[in-house]
């Protein structure tokens, strides 16, 4: 037993421990069946298995943060109703990320709107190149790059708007409200960070629907990797704001505790211009490690694996901050919340080197069955990085921590 939660409750750091090692083996088992190369249905190919783990995170997200279900996540809940409500959460998110893959993005928009969203739709359009893996490799990247617009704006709105400005209406009201402003946001960073590079994609490139990428003169790249480079440098100091520094500065331009419109636009504002001056540290230590990259450089020497890797290495700081917050009770938890600030930010630095090391040890040949090395062709980190950030989402959020905490008690 260690320090205390805000409510006085002794929190069990051994257990926490267990409990992530527990969800670790879950992560295991579903990367083996779904996305491990020698595993069951191979679905990480490895566009679609990323585009699948994107929109489930979203899905969970969506509930969650978006539509706020369960409307008190925190509340302690007897073990019962914790697991009954932790299923149906898990099933609903499923059903989310199924209905809005297959049916919204395959089925409607990619067949009636936007063809590269759907594969049927590039396939019966023909052209260069018009077969079905290429074609639902397109499809996939187009739905990660939209599903990461959603995240971010979904993420950054439940920390600067909150329920703002709906305040005062049912929880439904303002979560539908919240739901149609963020995708409404999501769509518009799509056209502008992610629909240019899209359209480049094809054989036959569609100049007449995609603006020229508007970053390529000064990023070197016409890749929408540098939309995810930024968006996921953004997106970790969301997280740390929220989770390490509970809320602030920003909570500091809340009124009666509620987001309104100032909080939200400083905190859209200052987390961009953190994530933008961490891409250019960013930049600066692999240029230091691995020298310029240059056009036409592959892997490490090109500009675009440069900011998709800014985005891998963001995602592990990103699980490592919700696994502190959840499995290790956000140490330290008593003190000065400068102090706590602090320790909690070099702890989540750390951690997320540590996950770093993990991931690019000879470790994950045998759990993830990756090839050792830092640029294999079609590694892309973020996908085993976000299963298992939706894992540990939906136990938090459904499950609410459970068997972590004792019912009956509740968890600061």
């Amino acid at each position: 037993m260690s320090e205390g939660s805000a409510n006085g409750a002794k929190f069990n750091y051994l257990y926490g421990l267990i409990n992530l090692a527990v969800i670790f083996c879950i992560v295991w088992f579903l990367w083996y069946v779904f996305m491990h190369a020698d595993g069951v249905m191979k679905l990480y190919t490895p566009m679609y298995g990323f585009s699948l783990v994107t929109v489930l995170v979203a899905s969970v997200i969506l509930l969650s943060k978006v539509l706020g279900w369960p409307s008190e996540p925190q509340k302690a809940l007897a073990a019962g109703s914790a697991i009954a409500q932790g299923i149906l959460g898990a099933a609903i998110s499923v059903a989310i990320m199924y209905v809005g893959y297959y049916l919204v993005f395959w089925l409607f928009i990619g067949k009636y709107g936007v063809a590269y969203f759907s594969p049927s739709a590039m396939v019966a359009g023909g052209g260069t190149g018009a077969e079905p893996w290429n074609a639902r490799e397109w499809a996939s990247t187009a739905i990660l790059y939209f599903t990461t617009a959603f995240l971010w704006w979904a993420l950054v709105w439940n920390l600067g708007f909150g329920r703002w400005p709906w305040q005062s209406d049912s929880r439904w009201v303002t979560g539908w409200s919240r739901l149609f402003v963020v995708s409404f946001f999501s769509i518009v960073t799509f056209a502008l960070l992610f629909h240019p590079h899209v359209c480049l994609l094809f054989p036959e490139a569609q100049k007449m629907v995609g603006a020229k990428p508007w970053w390529e003169s000064w990023a070197d790249t016409s890749s929408a990797f540098f939309g995810l480079g930024v968006v996921l440098c953004t997106l970790w100091w969301v997280v740390f704001s929220d989770l390490f520094w509970e809320g602030r500065p920003w909570s500091w331009f809340s009124r009666d505790g509620e987001g309104n419109l100032l909080k939200g636009v400083i905190t859209f504002l200052a987390t961009l211009a953190m994530g933008l001056i961490t891409v250019y540290i960013l930049t600066a230590i692999f240029n230091a490690i691995w020298m310029e990259p240059y056009i036409g450089g592959q892997y490490t020497d090109g500009p675009d694996w440069r900011f998709i890797h800014m985005a891998e290495l963001a995602g592990f700081f990103i699980l490592f901050a919700f696994i502190w917050k959840y499995y290790f009770n956000n140490f330290p938890a008593t003190g000065p919340l400068l102090l706590r600030a602090v320790v909690r930010s070099l702890i989540g630095l750390a951690g997320g080197m540590l996950i770093y090391w993990f991931y690019y040890s000879p470790l994950t040949k045998f759990f993830l069955g990756k090839v050792h090395g830092w640029a294999q062709p079609d590694d892309k980190p973020l996908v085993w990085t976000l299963l298992f950030l939706a894992v540990v989402l939906i136990q938090a959020e459904f499950f609410h921590n459970w068997p972590l905490r004792s019912a009956g008690k509740k968890q600061a």
